[in-house]
């Protein structure tokens, strides 16, 4: 992604709570509400997933607030969104999520330098409970190796 994007909404967790297996670029269809909100940053996708049916994926507990000059038309928080993809991402991703334990996990949602709303979705398999201390572990090891590097250099 070497391109200027606008990044809207970001799932810093995911990283923690899953391992990335590999990442996607979806368009969202969205609303013309919906989309006034994104760019004035109100989405939260931090409990979010997505999901493979009929053929179609589908974005679901995303939320983004409804916007503040809408009127009666205005959309619904929690909706579920469609996600475009290829039909052959799809085919693929469809063996993927029926393996064992795999899970679709939006990682963040931006804006294309064209103003296109998308999501960066991630393949991902839940990290047991001992994975996510030892990743903690190894983060606590790296930081204190940096340290001792950087008062040695003084």
């Amino acid at each position: 992604m070497g391109r200027d994007i606008k990044v809207v909404a970001e799932n810093r967790k995911a990283r923690h709570d899953y391992f990335i297996e590999e990442t996607l670029e979806a368009g969202i269809v969205l609303t013309g509400t919906e989309v006034k909100s994104l760019r004035s940053g109100k989405a939260n996708i931090r409990d979010s997933f997505a999901r493979v049916e009929n053929g179609e994926v589908f974005l679901y507990d995303m939320h983004i607030s409804p916007y503040e000059q809408g009127n009666r038309f205005n959309h619904e928080p929690k909706r579920p969104r469609k996600l475009l993809l290829h039909k052959h991402e799809i085919r693929r991703l469809i063996g993927k999520t029926r393996e064992k334990g795999y899970t679709l996990i939006p990682l963040k949602v931006y804006f294309t330098t064209q103003g296109r709303a998308k999501v960066e979705l991630a393949l991902a398999k839940g990290k047991k409970l001992y994975d996510k201390r030892e990743a903690i572990r190894e983060r606590d090891a790296k930081r204190e190796i940096e340290r001792a590097f950087r008062d040695r250099q003084r």
